[in-house]
């Protein structure tokens, strides 16, 4: 099956721990005042922010001020009007770089990310299985009610993923409606859906894994690899990980073979004052003893948790980090070079697309069709395809 060009230097950068010395404050030169977009003040993204917050003041004495954003677009705007110098964000970046769903409108297109740093915890996503209809793998969700939530095309296409590594799509399984999040997990527990997506951390699995029904995770073994080429066709960003941290579930050791991807995702504009995206890599990362407990999930910043190959190009300055640090390599580089490349051939599509005349009603289809064919005329994947999470 032909590479789509992640998956490899995923399942590397899964199974590969690296150890690196800490940044000297000496070497980060930061002004007093940053800023940066995060999720509501109620999320985890917040407090870890608040906690980074702390650190930057007490040894760099810098401000860090949080503005947090409801939904995507809110937190993208100061972003992209240069109001803040980062945002962290959540996949939904990923979306706004590759101009598609709420991004896909006249206002938006394609945004041209960096990546500086993420968070890459040591929890998992997955299909959250109740445990009372004898599934083992993915592949045995097959006839399986599945949760699919209204106006939620992350989590679907999540799914969507999630049900390609075993083989499936949804003409394998009954496709059941929910309005919610917290309602397709509530289903699993009226018996109304057999599956639906969580994150392992998430509070309502403990309900239902001390309900009769009980609570499954499906593995998604690394060494899988047509099981991994499949889910990335439909989600790049998913990421192999052992899932240390999760509620509890029957015939579940720990840790599990499963996966997982990067919250916050800390994305800047290309306009970052190099200080400040050099500075912020090397304070956070370099500082991890020092924020690992000052809030929820911290576990990510660690540097040997860094995905280095992933689906936004490194900023050139925390590309410099990693370098110092011995962590950059040759693959990394390639990696980092074709993202760039992505990036250049969205952009042209959108400037051919913004000199058309077309009417408002039918610009995101038209959009999403000059950007399917430009992505393959350059010998890309596409990924958003019009079903991709149908």
């Amino acid at each position: 099956m032909k590479s789509h060009g992640i998956t490899a230097s995923l399942l590397l950068a899964a199974s590969v721990l690296i150890a690196a010395p800490q940044a000297g404050a000496a070497e980060i030169d930061l002004p007093r005042d940053i800023s940066w977009t995060a999720f509501g003040t109620s999320s985890s993204g917040y407090a870890q922010s608040v906690g980074i917050g702390q650190m930057l003041k007490s040894k760099y004495d810098v401000d860090l001020r949080i503005i947090p954003g409801e939904n995507d677009i809110e937190r993208m705007v100061p972003l992209r009007a240069g109001q803040s110098d980062i945002c962290a964000c959540g996949i939904a970046s990923y979306f706004a770089q590759e101009g598609v769903q709420m991004f896909a409108a006249k206002a938006w297109g394609p945004q041209r990310l960096y990546n500086l740093f993420n968070n890459v915890g040591i929890n998992g996503q997955t299909a959250a299985v109740a445990a009372d209809v004898g599934v083992k793998t993915i592949a045995d969700l097959k006839g399986k009610r599945i949760a699919w939530i209204k106006a939620s095309p992350g989590n679907n296409m999540n799914m969507t993923a999630f049900l390609a590594f075993g083989g499936l799509t949804w003409d394998d399984v009954e496709k059941v409606e929910v309005p919610g999040v917290q309602q397709s997990l509530d289903a699993i527990l009226n018996d109304q859906v057999d599956a639906a997506w969580a994150s392992t951390l998430t509070g309502t699995l403990n309900q239902i894994a001390a309900s009769p029904r009980g609570l499954y995770y499906p593995p998604m073994p690394k060494d899988d690899t047509a099981g991994w080429e499949r889910a990335h066709a439909i989600a790049p960003w998913f990421a192999p990980v052992l899932v240390q941290s999760f509620i509890k579930a029957t015939g579940v050791e720990e840790p599990f073979e499963g996966m997982n991807y990067p919250y916050p995702l800390f994305v800047a504009s290309p306009d970052i004052d190099d200080a400040v995206a050099y500075g912020l890599t090397a304070a956070i990362l370099g500082n991890f003893d020092a924020i690992k407990e000052a809030g929820p999930s911290m576990e990510g910043y660690a540097i040997d948790r860094q995905l280095l190959s992933y689906v936004f190009p490194y900023h050139p300055q925390s590309i410099a980090y990693f370098k110092e640090q011995g962590l950059w390599t040759e693959d990394d580089e390639q990696r980092n070079a074709e993202l760039l490349r992505r990036q250049d051939i969205l952009a042209a599509a959108w400037e051919k697309m913004s000199g058309m005349n077309v009417a408002e009603a039918d610009f995101e289809a038209e959009w999403m069709k000059l950007r399917a064919a430009s992505l393959t005329d350059a010998g890309l994947h596409v990924v958003f395809e019009a079903d991709a999470s149908n």
